[in-house]
């Protein structure tokens, strides 16, 4: 099969398209054939600095959209020819980037007939990274504000979607020529974040996917007893201090597979509350173009492989 891998830690140009074997699944696990990979943040970061991996060599990618070919034996999740879409093994390697993966059937739900390939690929992990952080941590409810830092991103157009499904009023950042796109997703005060003067108040669940700058900046906007949810590299020493000088509730998250979430966030997309936002697509092949796309900033919703 084709495989996407790398020798090297460093820029896009060390991805390269190679053959290896065919992967077997084991026990309770499911070979699919992968109709399309999902690119995330994570994926680059890991490119230039082993993180969850190590050493090269080692392929990167977690989502995963295909159809399921073979069963492994007592496998139940899913079938032989099941549409698919997953996050597998998270953060462990999963070489979604590949023609074919196998992973435990149950990292995988069946995917919506109305959702294509593409946009199947987009969900996963920055959709059960919203769901996990607004659902499973926050339990927002009807009636809270959210605030959703970099709103227009993978993470955050989805998180926007899930807040607005479950009856919040939604306050989300992002550059004033996407405040549009803010809007159509259901932000209710759309932010420019260049804009130094601005400000947002009443927070009761802040959704952090910039960092640590922008984390400190907006503290002030959350109320007492509120929470702050640090997703890119959790809650750093000077947030944690910051926000309990504030009486500021910190959690750190780091999305794991979870077939419940994918089970909602597909019960929302089936009921129309939730749709996912391709901006592009790549072949295999151009595994490092879509990379630099992504790296440079200025993506809307996701960027997916087509396998």
């Amino acid at each position: 099969m084709r495989i996407v891998t790398q020798q090297a830690l460093g820029g896009p140009e060390v991805l390269r398209v190679t053959e290896a074997p065919r992967p077997e699944p084991g026990p309770t696990e499911v070979l699919v054939r992968v109709r399309a990979a999902g690119i995330n943040p994570v994926d680059w970061k890991v490119r230039r600095g082993g993180g969850f991996l190590g050493e090269p060599p080692f392929t990167v990618g977690w989502d995963v959209a295909g159809v399921v070919e073979q069963a492994g034996f007592g496998a139940t999740g899913v079938q032989e020819g099941d549409e698919v879409l997953g996050m597998p093994w998270f953060p462990r390697p999963a070489n979604a980037y590949a023609e074919y993966v196998t992973a435990p059937s149950r990292h995988f739900v069946r995917k919506p007939a109305g959702l294509s390939f593409a946009e199947a690929a987009a969900l996963p992990l920055a959709g059960l990274t919203a769901w996990q952080g607004l659902v499973d941590v926050a339990n927002v409810h009807e009636g809270q504000r959210v605030f959703v830092d970099a709103a227009a991103g993978g993470v955050g157009h989805l998180a926007v979607q899930i807040a607005k499904a479950r009856g919040a009023h939604v306050i989300g950042t992002a550059s004033a020529g996407k405040h549009e796109f803010l809007r159509e997703l259901g932000v209710d005060e759309p932010i420019d974040y260049h804009e130094a003067e601005a400000t947002a108040s009443d927070v009761d669940v802040y959704f952090g996917l910039v960092g640590e700058e922008s984390d400190l900046r907006w503290l002030p906007a959350i109320k007492e007893g509120g929470l702050l949810i640090g997703v890119p590299s959790g809650v750093g020493d000077r947030v944690e201090k910051a926000a309990g000088a504030r009486n500021v509730r910190t959690r750190r998250i780091l999305v794991e597979p979870d077939r419940g979430g994918l089970t909602g966030l597909v019960g929302l997309i089936e009921a129309g509350q939730l749709k996912v936002r391709v901006e592009q697509t790549f072949p295999l092949e151009d595994a490092a173009k879509a990379h630099e796309l992504g790296e440079s900033g200025r993506v809307s919703g996701k960027l997916v492989l087509t396998v």
